[in-house]
């Protein structure tokens, strides 16, 4: 099978043209019923040069299109408002360092490099000890190791609930999120066979 680089002729495929009644060879690929999405490629129609030259003419991209839709396909940003996983600025990986933090860009990445070291450390540790991932969350959310014991988790909870609980911290309502995630994990850690 050969293909003309710039007109996406497909020579000597065998295939006639789809269209009703033409008998000519089928070389040139147009959409077909089923277009392509997350479950793979759509399938193709194939017509010979007259048949897809009209195929072309009659063609309706935004057809079956909301008018958000075409607006949205139609902006300048169509396909561009999105970061592919490899251009984002943490690569899809996590935080992104904070470059001030570092006199030098390398000692940036090694941080970030040591970080993802202790995290798969850590992540292989508590499989090793039968830690579940929500309450391997609810360890780092109290800032707990995993040998930790009943006494060591009431002791940082309740550090954890002055530090942050508005009447304890002279009314600082800003870390009222931090807080029910502390409360959350103490409760989930506290319902485990290793704090029983």
């Amino acid at each position: 099978m050969r293909q003309d680089k710039f007109h996406g002729r497909v020579h000597n495929a065998g295939r006639l043209c789809n269209a009703p009644g033409c008998d000519q060879p089928g070389e040139f690929r147009a959409p077909g019923v089923r277009a392509s999405g997350f479950d793979g490629p759509g399938d193709y129609r194939w017509f010979c040069l007259d048949h897809v030259r009209a195929f072309n003419a009659g063609y309706d991209f935004f057809a079956g299109m909301t008018p958000d839709e075409i607006l949205a396909a139609q902006s300048p940003l169509a396909g561009w408002d999105t970061h592919s996983r490899a251009f984002r600025p943490d690569a899809g990986i996590d935080a992104a360092p904070r470059w001030a933090d570092f006199a030098d860009p390398l000692e940036a990445i090694a941080a970030r490099a040591k970080a993802r070291r202790q995290d798969h450390r850590n992540a292989q540790e508590a499989v090793q000890r039968g830690i579940g991932p929500e309450e391997r969350a609810a360890y780092e959310v109290l800032g707990l190791a995993f040998d930790a014991d009943r006494r060591a988790l009431r002791s940082r909870y309740s550090e954890l609930v002055r530090r942050y609980h508005p009447d304890r911290n002279g009314g600082d309502r800003s870390h009222e999120g931090r807080l029910q995630q502390v409360v959350e994990a103490y409760n989930r850690l506290k319902a485990t066979r290793a704090f029983a």
